[in-house]
């Protein structure tokens, strides 16, 4: 009598960065069908830079064009706009319709999903910043880093300001008590903070208080570090404190990316207030 053969192995369940690279391509496949969305988080800046390039010809200092100033100042928001407005915004959306709750009761890891969040974060953060530059290249003479650390320093400036405005994106999508009053909680604080922290203006023109208050919040220092990379070193004497001040720089990103994950981490949630 021949013996019964063993039953085949059970196969192997994926693992939670396998699901979150799935959920990533979703998250991406929603953001591109969603018009809406993906004009304010990637037309948007564009056209700004478009605007604004074209509307102020002039130098902010002798020999720095204020597009090439801008220009800077553009892509620390475009961080802003990508992470903390975009998941601010859309998380709480995704709440209102059940699409959290449904995600919560199946097997997918939760992590899977903030990785999903995240490599679409990134995605369009790598094409927002392409599109910029290769705008401002054409249209306004911008010149770009040929330094090899000036490239360096963009990239951990990018990464750092993404982590940062991530997390903060996630923590701060619990404050809206329903997703159509999202848009209007979020969007005027990263306008305030774009008016604020040298973007639209120069930085060391606005008032004392003013610059006191926007330095408290990671879009000031985002845009100091871009500054660094996009303008030459004598712009550093129009910084208040005479330097790009580079380490601190990375110390309020890195601090702002833990008072995130703190609050991300103790107040996210899964469902409406008021569905118990």
């Amino acid at each position: 009598m021949s013996a019964t053969p063993a039953p085949a192995p059970a196969p192997a369940l994926p693992g939670v960065w396998s699901i979150g690279l799935s959920r990533a391509h979703i998250e991406l496949l929603q953001f591109v069908r969603d018009k809406e969305a993906a004009f304010f988080t990637i037309i948007l800046p564009v056209l700004l830079l478009v605007v604004f390039g074209s509307a102020f010809t002039g130098d902010v200092v002798p020999g720095i064009r204020f597009s090439q100033y801008f220009l800077a100042g553009m892509l620390a928001s475009g961080i802003a706009y990508t992470s903390f407005q975009n998941l601010a915004i859309s998380i709480p959306q995704e709440r209102d319709v059940g699409t959290l709750k449904r995600l919560r009761g199946t097997p997918m890891p939760p992590a899977a999903y903030f990785i999903g969040k995240v490599g679409l974060v990134l995605t369009v953060y790598v094409a927002q910043v392409t599109t910029m530059m290769a705008i401002g290249v054409a249209l306004f003479g911008v010149r770009l880093p040929r330094n090899p650390a000036d490239w360096f320093t963009f990239t951990w400036v990018s990464v750092l300001g993404l982590v940062c405005c991530t997390l903060l994106g996630i923590a701060f999508s619990s404050v809206p008590r329903s997703g159509r009053g999202a848009p209007a909680l979020v969007s005027p604080v990263v306008l305030v903070l774009q008016f604020t922290s040298g973007v639209f203006f120069q930085y060391d023109g606005l008032p004392p208080w003013m610059q006191q208050m926007s330095a408290l919040f990671p879009l000031k220092w985002l845009c100091q570090g871009m500054r660094s990379v996009f303008l030459p070193d004598s712009f550093q004497r129009q910084e208040l404190a005479g330097t790009w001040e580079l380490g601190r720089v990375a110390l309020v990103l890195a601090a702002w990316s833990l008072v995130g994950l703190v609050l991300a981490v103790r107040g996210f949630r899964w469902q409406r207030r008021d569905d118990g």
